[in-house]
């Protein structure tokens, strides 16, 4: 899963809006596009993720002489269901998915989920509702919806990308049921007034969604032009140190003996360039959870503050990729 926050001037005759990590974006016809906000400046980013929460404080200053009424949009991540695997996907009620709190100058703010569904790039939503399908595609309304649909319904949205087939003898003959497999996308969003010269303090807190396997997969062997360790070296940074930290728990050289399960946290951060300049000050805080757990994630300066906990400190910071967790968790009773 991606996550950050994005802000928008409101204009008089478009409305204007703002994205994740907190950038600047229009709402035009063809959906959220983002921009650079010329006079905003995120001073800093304070960012504590783990996989049980993510909370992020920001502070901004507008730097122009005109205060500003500013449209605040915060994009989660896309996900993507995986019906096959053990993903921890948010299970807050349908206005608010992620159970996503937001305050502004310590004022509790009321914000609006806006949910769109793609499969191959393309924008399915109306399609969807058009059916009157459920936009949450890991979520037992759409599993059910999916069944109902005729043989020509279902055609056509395997040809789209909507759905995939899932074949299997349960004991009674080879039986063909389909899954809802779009990519939802979700942004929350609500208005703010941005005084001129000032400073502003942003807060959010939601539960993040997680994805996983059993087992670990990147110590297996290339295969089909496929390689998971440099897939994961490129995606999570993981080094000798941590691979070789795995790999000695291993027995017998099997990988999927590693006593541990994966999951992934992914967090947006390059919108934060948007802004009028670098973000002035930056913090990030990974929890792994539990002091037997192990974490990766690309990061430079990093130093262990905790049995649990890494901080990554940074000033003038232009990020220039977003962020890519890998959490290793322990077995339960693991020795």
């Amino acid at each position: 899963m991606k996550l950050g926050a994005a802000l928008v001037c409101l204009a008089s005759v478009v409305p204007a809006v703002a994205l994740a990590n907190d950038t600047a974006a229009v709402l035009s016809t063809g959906g959220l596009q983002f921009v650079v906000d010329p006079d905003i400046a995120m001073v800093s980013e304070d960012l504590y993720i783990s996989a049980e929460e993510i909370r992020v404080t920001y502070i901004f200053r507008n730097e122009g002489k005109a205060d500003r009424n500013v449209l605040v949009a915060f994009p989660m991540p896309d996900i993507t269901p995986d019906h096959w695997s053990p993903v921890a996907f948010p299970d807050g009620p349908d206005d608010n998915l992620f159970s996503f709190e937001t305050t502004f100058d310590g004022e509790p703010v009321e914000t609006i989920l806006y949910q769109y569904a793609y499969a191959f790039g393309v924008d399915r939503t109306d399609y969807l509702r058009e059916l009157e399908m459920p936009l949450v595609p890991f979520s037992q309304a759409a599993i059910t919806a999916v069944e109902k649909l005729d043989a020509a319904t279902i055609a056509e949205m395997l040809h789209l990308g909507l759905v995939v087939p899932d074949e299997f003898d349960a004991g009674e003959g080879w039986e063909t049921h389909h899954w809802p497999m779009w990519t939802l996308r979700s942004t929350y969003t609500w208005e703010a007034m941005f005084p001129a010269g000032e400073e502003v303090t942003v807060e959010h807190r939601y539960k993040p969604s997680v994805g996983g396997t059993t087992g670990v997969s990147f110590l297996s062997e290339p295969y089909e032009g496929h390689d998971p360790a440099a897939e994961y070296a490129e995606k999570y940074c993981t080094d000798e140190a941590f691979l070789d930290a795995v790999r000695k728990t291993v027995k017998n050289g099997e990988p999927w003996s590693a006593p541990f399960f994966e999951q992934w946290i992914s967090y947006i951060l390059k919108t934060g360039a948007n802004w009028n300049g670098p973000i002035g000050s930056f913090r990030l805080v990974i929890d792994k959870g539990e002091p037997g757990n192990l974490v990766s994630f690309c990061g430079e300066g990093v130093t262990k503050i905790g049995p649990t906990t890494f901080e990554m400190v940074k000033t003038d910071y232009w990020p220039d990729r977003d962020l890519d967790i890998l959490i290793l968790e322990r077995h339960e009773g693991f020795e």
